[in-house]
């Protein structure tokens, strides 16, 4: 039996190795099945949109946070979404989360599930009531003047501040002399404490209407009145601009209180005439450093020329750094060529802190005659070689906001060889500049292996109106010449040049 063995093998190994060759083996994928599929913006958007039809409270208050950290447009579909979740959700935590987003963006479309809320206050949360209330305001909702007046008053401690701070904001064209009136009964009627005073005179600001004046006035000049007080009317004035608030602001900015100084020349931007010009040159002068930052922000709102050789001045020699930004800002809001060269002096010395360079070449990027783009990527790749992190990563910022042709080889730069932070400016120059020719280097930042990346280069094809992949050719029809035979070449070249190939 043993010496059959050896045959008995010998017979299976064979019949193995036929029926391998026998069976066909199944045919080869083709190659573009074998890639990963190419992610798009409309797959991560589903992906939210499951969380918003099926997700927790948890889970919604994430992605809010999300999309708030996203820059804006770039999660507006998703809006029709959201706002059908708010107007039949009962969750509290979602609601105050909704009214709270689409506030912060002034977000029309839950004006009615707002005061809906404020009209079923007494079983809704309060978290929800407040939020409710500061939605109405910040989306400036005419239609919500009488229910929060309502809240005012029945004195309802737990809303009264919010209805306040909303109240002037929902005063319609139509209303705002009215809404005006009542706030300024309310503060002289009731005793609502210092701070909801405070957020009347604000209010009475947002209003607008000229009609408050002569209450603010009295307020502002009033030396034995609380600084807090009077700060809030100076400004409140500044939103009126109503011509007889001036005298009130002029007095106010040599006041003994620096607050009220500063506050005061702060509020002056809107106002015109010499005497008004004066004030805000002489406050370059003061010891106060707010009351020299209040001086700048209004030489620039003011485009103030008379101002620039104070300006210069407090950039380059002020020993409190948010004055010298301040000042820097302030050229830049003026213009022209006698502040163009200071910022221009103040970008290239190298001994200069990187605070006023970076300024200084935001303000000549922003609004000069000259292209100083060239320029600002010399410096930025001499702080990259000197490993002067802080300037290079300002100087990245300031160039990623910017427009100009010089960017194009920036950016092309950056997709080949940068990290992610540089990536994604690219992406930002791109978009700014509509370097729709770089449209390949965007594509292939698609892969969701790059992570925010991969977004952000989505939302930027979508806005070009380009698919997230290049789409292939299409297919030749019966009778056209085939893409790879060229001009010129006989078809008995390309038999040959197939045959060769086979």
């Amino acid at each position: 039996m043993k010496k059959y063995v050896p045959c008995l093998c010998m017979v299976l190994l064979a019949l193995s190795l036929a029926a391998q060759e026998e069976t066909p083996s199944p045919p080869a994928e083709p190659q573009a099945a074998l890639q990963p599929p190419v992610s798009s913006l409309s797959s991560i958007d589903e992906q939210r949109r499951q969380i918003i039809r099926y997700g927790t409270d948890s889970e919604i208050a994430a992605l809010i946070k999300t999309l708030r950290s996203e820059q804006a447009g770039e999660n507006d579909s998703l809006d029709g979404e959201l706002l059908a979740l708010a107007q039949k959700t009962k969750n509290h935590l979602i609601l105050s989360g909704m009214f709270s987003f689409f506030g912060d963006r002034e977000k029309q479309g839950l004006e009615e599930r707002a005061l809906e809320a404020i009209g079923n206050r007494d079983y809704e949360t309060a978290e929800t009531v407040n939020a409710a209330i500061d939605y109405l305001g910040k989306v400036r909702a005419a239609e919500a003047g009488e229910p929060l007046q309502d809240i005012l008053n029945g004195e309802e401690n737990r809303f009264l501040s919010a209805a306040i701070r909303s109240l002037g904001r929902c005063a319609g064209k139509g209303g705002a002399g009215e809404t005006a009136e009542y706030l300024v009964d309310y503060y002289t009627n009731r005793d609502v404490g210092d701070e909801n005073r405070r957020l009347i005179i604000t209010a009475l600001g947002d209003t607008g209407a000229r009609e408050c004046a002569g209450f603010l006035v009295s307020i502002a000049e009033n030396e034995d009145e609380r600084a807090p007080l009077r700060m809030s009317a100076l400004e409140a004035l500044a939103k009126t601009a109503a011509p007889e608030g001036l005298p009130a602001l002029i007095k106010a900015s040599s006041a003994r209180d620096p607050n009220v100084r500063s506050t005061a020349i702060a509020s002056l931007g809107p106002f015109s005439g010499d005497e008004a010009d004066a004030a805000i040159i002489e406050a370059f002068r003061d010891s106060y450093y707010r009351t020299r930052i209040a001086a700048a922000k209004a030489a620039g709102e003011r485009k103030l020329r008379a101002a620039v050789p104070y300006l210069r001045f407090r950039s380059e020699n002020d020993d409190v750094p948010a004055v010298r930004d301040e000042a820097i800002k302030a050229m830049g809001a003026i213009g022209g060529g006698e502040t163009e060269k200071v910022l221009e002096e103040l970008f290239k010395e190298r001994k200069n802190s990187d605070r006023i360079r970076i300024n200084a070449a935001e303000m000549l990027l922003a609004g000069t005659s000259g292209d100083y783009a060239s320029a600002v990527i010399a410096e930025l790749d001499e702080a990259k070689a000197k490993n002067q992190t802080t300037l290079y990563n300002g100087f990245l910022r300031i160039l990623g906001g910017a427009k100009s042709e010089d960017l194009k080889s920036l950016a092309r730069r950056f997709f080949a060889g940068g990290g992610v932070v540089e990536k994604s400016y690219a992406l930002d120059i791109c978009l700014n500049n509509d370097f729709r020719d770089l449209v390949a280097e965007v594509r292939n930042l698609t892969d969701p292996k790059h992570g925010s990346l991969s977004r952000k280069s989505l939302v930027l094809l979508e806005k070009w109106g380009l698919p997230a992949a290049e789409e292939p050719p299409a297919p030749a029809t019966a009778g056209e010449e085939p893409p790879e035979l060229q001009e010129g070449q006989s078809s008995e070249a390309a038999d040959s040049v197939q045959a060769e190939d086979l």
